[in-house]
């Protein structure tokens, strides 16, 4: 990964994090690294730990942000989700959480922020 798409993947989940304050969310980790792939946020609502992909772009050349999740991120994303559970004797109910950010870096605003909540429930 280029250094640009990691300063652009680190502002999306600065601004995730933003919203999920807003929202009434905490955050217990960033960019934890399991067997299956990395976890960008994750936070607690309530109860509930919210295991969360974070999807940036700064044009829709490539796509809209939340098109870059394919059903091989989900299912890694829950493989994760499950390992980080378990891992710290976790019982708490939980869900994968996306939330797709195009951001203007002209302007340095995110100009749009999707949060799609529990998708695995798509699966």
């Amino acid at each position: 990964m280029t250094k640009h798409n990691v300063t652009i993947g680190h502002l999306g989940e600065n601004i995730a994090l933003q919203s999920a304050s807003q929202k009434g969310m905490r955050q217990i980790g960033r960019n934890i690294r399991t067997p299956f792939g990395e976890i960008d946020l994750i936070l607690v609502q309530q109860d509930t730990i919210v295991f969360t992909e974070v999807k940036t772009r700064t044009s829709d050349k490539f796509g809209y942000p939340e098109e870059a999740v394919t059903k091989t991120k989900l299912e890694h994303m829950m493989l994760s989700a499950q390992y980080y559970m378990e891992e710290n004797d976790l019982t708490s109910a939980w869900r994968i959480d996306i939330v797709a950010v195009s951001y203007d870096p002209r302007q340095k605003i995110a100009v749009d922020l999707k949060w799609m909540e529990n998708v695995t429930a798509d699966l």
